[in-house]
């Protein structure tokens, strides 16, 4: 982890669709400060909240992980709750996730109690839950490139989608929400026909290797994680980015002219 570069964690929610996967992606509002207008994961910068006691004793062990990690991956849960409305949690000592219709009652019963609606917080403890930071498996991680004003050290992470509740964008960070497959979301990005930021479409096209959510979910855990901070070089062939091979990404270097990276 980089400290002196804000943290933030973003997750890859996916489902098994026909012969292939989709996954989950959200546009954020054209006046976001960073990635405005973009079509991306829901994610976000990591909260001092994140790391609080009460949340973190609510949260599935992983084994290996310390504080800083766990934090991360309440981060990514708590993004995709505020920004899809689909919660990774269980109720306590429970195998399956909690329900849609389970969740509304828990909120609806908090709403009650505080005369507005509860925070993730007072959500997951209040209302019982355990969060399933079980289920996140590392996928990619990406700093944004030193020449922009906005950077985060960013962790990926794939995650499976909750059967019993429905996606629904918040209208305010994220002004729409789409499931779809990983090929078609990486071309729309490629032809410009939607923004895209680097980091979105080259894991896009990296997921769309995996033709199922198991095989995704295998992969990413034989994968070694590698950093991946573009940097800009002047090259014979023109100005590009370059990246380490070994992240897995298939190419070392991209005409900066044909990527957006914030």
């Amino acid at each position: 982890m980089n400290e002196s570069i804000p943290l933030a964690a973003t997750v890859l929610v996916l489902r098994d669709r026909g012969d292939g996967i989709e996954v989950l992606m959200i546009t954020r509002h054209a006046e976001a400060v960073f990635a405005g207008g973009a079509l991306v994961f829901p994610g976000g910068r990591l909260d001092p909240g994140d790391a609080g006691a009460a949340l973190l004793a609510r949260c599935r062990a992983v084994p290996g992980e310390g504080i800083p990690e766990l934090a991360l991956r309440v981060c990514a849960i708590r993004e995709t709750f505020e920004e899809a409305r689909l919660l990774l949690a269980r109720p306590a000592g429970a195998a399956d996730l909690v329900s849609g219709a389970a969740l509304a009652a828990i909120e609806e019963q908090l709403r009650a109690k505080y005369g507005r609606a509860p925070d993730f917080a007072e959500l997951v403890i209040e209302g019982g839950l355990e969060l399933a930071t079980d289920l996140l498996v590392p996928f990619a991680h990406w700093i944004t490139p030193k020449p922009r004003p906005r950077r985060f050290d960013t962790y990926f992470y794939l995650a499976p989608a909750p059967e019993a509740q429905e996606a629904l964008h918040d209208g305010a960070e994220a002004v729409d929400s789409i499931w779809v497959e990983p090929a078609r979301a990486a071309a729309d990005g490629t032809a410009k026909r939607v923004k895209m930021i680097f980091a979105t479409r080259f894991n896009l096209l990296k997921l769309a290797r995996s033709r199922s959510r198991e095989i995704a979910f295998a992969a990413a855990r034989a994968d070694p994680i590698v950093a991946v901070c573009p940097e800009h070089r002047d090259t014979p062939e023109g100005a590009m980015w370059c990246i380490p091979i070994e992240a897995g990404y298939g190419v070392a270097q991209i005409p900066v002219a044909n990527e957006v990276t914030a």
